[in-house]
């Protein structure tokens, strides 16, 4: 059943459980009753300056000097997808021209949406296939769905819920 990370920190208080974190670590701790997944901030290491020849550093983090390199490399259209990021992370040691290079291709394929931005997403779908409905109407369907779905996606048959 789909639960909102409000009511996943209600469950995890009502347990005694730490509140802070994502989505996934208030799950992580309801599932094992662990009270620690917080992950510890590092030290910046970024490279004063990037080049095509620089290497990613371990434990990177996107700074606005990696979006000037990537903006310069592949346009003002460039944004730190989540996809990408993760690729940046899992290939430190690779130079940033890999990393133009992977963009391009990472850029082709559909992103998987994370559970913290189901919501957004579902409004999105709804408004972009249903025109004349207002922000009430979209919430009422998205509490439908999430109330009986694990993984709520927009679906025309959803407006069904308006008619009751």
């Amino acid at each position: 059943m789909y639960k909102t990370k409000e009511e996943l920190k209600k469950e995890c208080r009502a347990l005694g459980l730490p509140v802070s974190g994502s989505k996934e670590d208030l799950i992580y701790r309801l599932k094992t009753g662990e009270p620690t997944t917080i992950k510890t901030r590092v030290k910046s290491n970024t490279p004063t300056v990037i080049t095509d020849d620089t290497l990613i550093e371990e434990n990177i983090v996107c700074s606005q000097k990696h979006r000037e390199y990537f903006v310069s490399k592949l346009g003002k259209g460039f944004s730190f997808k989540v996809s990408f990021q993760k690729w940046l992370k899992a290939n430190a040691g690779k130079t940033y021209l890999d990393a133009v290079n992977a963009y391009k291709d990472i850029i082709k394929v559909k992103e998987k949406i994370d559970p913290q931005f189901e919501y957004n997403a579902y409004i999105k779908a709804f408004f972009s296939s249903c025109k004349g409905y207002t922000l009430s109407d979209a919430i009422r369907c998205w509490n439908f769905k999430k109330a009986n779905s694990l993984h709520p996606v927009f679906d025309k048959s959803d407006l069904s819920v308006l008619e009751l």
